[in-house]
């Protein structure tokens, strides 16, 4: 049995605490939030879990062998560093840490510990995510040429991160999952609104060395909820529509053929348009494949896909875009 404590039972805190009690082989034994009114709620819908308000009752408790953190970015490293430095395994919420010096230090002391680390890139379960994965694996689309992302909807508004912080990880994850070719570098550009120093649109570009090319608009100011992923191939073309109810994957059997003549002058286009078809996905919570995924490479001493490297990863990314961002779209080098 795996003894699970809980930090944080603000938005996502719940959702980890359902799913984690639901899995065999996993106890949540303790949640801890310094909002009373959270831990009244806890003790509503479970009245054997310990609630706590001091987050070292649940880093420093030897009845604990796992620590889920589900608080403020800002949090994360002393939360995850006090769990690892206890030996604690920690499935830690997106993004990993608010820099990169950060998640290198956390990874270091769990390899040191032997312990596992999992950041929550939910998307990474999803069962869209894990279709769209076999279809590149699979060179449907042949050789990639974009992947452009629209997450956009109205609020709701962090008080401490900006819109690329809060939104972009979920992209970035997935990118970095998706596509083996590592980027190279980063255009930013947004503003903010309301009198605060947190821009609430971005728009970011990022580069890889070969022709493909990456762009996602992220944005807490649009009046409709769009979460549309296009990934465009030589073979095929891709549309990933996460709002859709049924045939949330679309593959589309069209393309652009150059053939290039004795010059530029006769450069010949030829339009393909052929078949459109829709796998079928399992319907399966994502955030349940996920922590029981946590569980099992626990078990099994198996190094998470979601690992503190891929959390690493993104951070960077982020880090990068923000960096961008305050020198008003200057390209940064990741």
């Amino acid at each position: 049995m795996i003894n699970i404590g809980v930090i944080g039972y603000g938005y996502w805190g719940p959702n980890l605490v359902r799913n984690f009690r639901a899995l065999d082989g996993a106890k949540v034994i303790s949640v801890c939030d310094r909002d009373k009114e959270a831990l009244e709620r806890v003790k509503k819908e479970y009245d054997t879990v310990e609630l706590l308000t001091d987050s070292r009752s649940i880093t420093d408790s030897p009845k604990i062998d796992a620590v889920v953190i589900a608080t403020p970015v800002s949090t994360h490293f002393e939360l995850a560093k006090r769990s690892l430095e206890n030996g604690k395994h920690i499935f830690v919420e997106k993004p990993f840490t608010s820099n990169q010096k950060e998640a290198e230090s956390l990874i270091a002391l769990a390899e040191k510990k032997k312990l596992k680390i999992m950041v929550d890139h939910t998307f990474l379960f999803t069962p869209a995510i894990k279709k769209i994965k076999e279809i590149i694996d699979n060179d449907m689309l042949g050789q990639l040429y974009y992947y452009d992302s629209t997450r956009v909807n109205l609020g709701l508004f962090q008080h401490d991160v900006n819109v690329i912080w809060d939104l972009a990880p979920h992209d970035f994850s997935g990118m970095d999952y998706l596509i083996k070719e590592k980027p190279t570098a980063i255009v930013a550009t947004g503003s903010g609104h309301f009198h605060r120093d947190l821009e609430d649109i971005a728009y970011i570009t990022v580069y890889f060395d070969s022709n493909i090319i990456a762009h996602f608009n992220v944005n807490w100011m649009s009046p409709v909820k769009i979460r549309t992923t296009l990934i465009g191939g030589e073979k095929k073309m891709l549309v990933w529509n996460d709002l859709e109810t049924d045939e949330k994957i679309k593959i589309y059997d069209k393309g652009v053929k150059i053939d290039n003549a004795e010059s530029m002058y006769k450069l010949l286009v030829e339009y393909r348009s052929g078949d459109m078809w829709a796998p079928r996905l399992e319907h399966v919570e994502a955030l349940k494949t996920e922590t029981k995924y946590f569980l099992d490479c626990i078990r099994d001493n198996t190094v998470p896909i979601n690992d503190g490297h891929a959390g690493l990863r993104v951070v960077r990314m982020l880090e990068a875009a923000d960096k961008s961002l305050k020198k008003n779209g200057s390209l940064v080098k990741l």
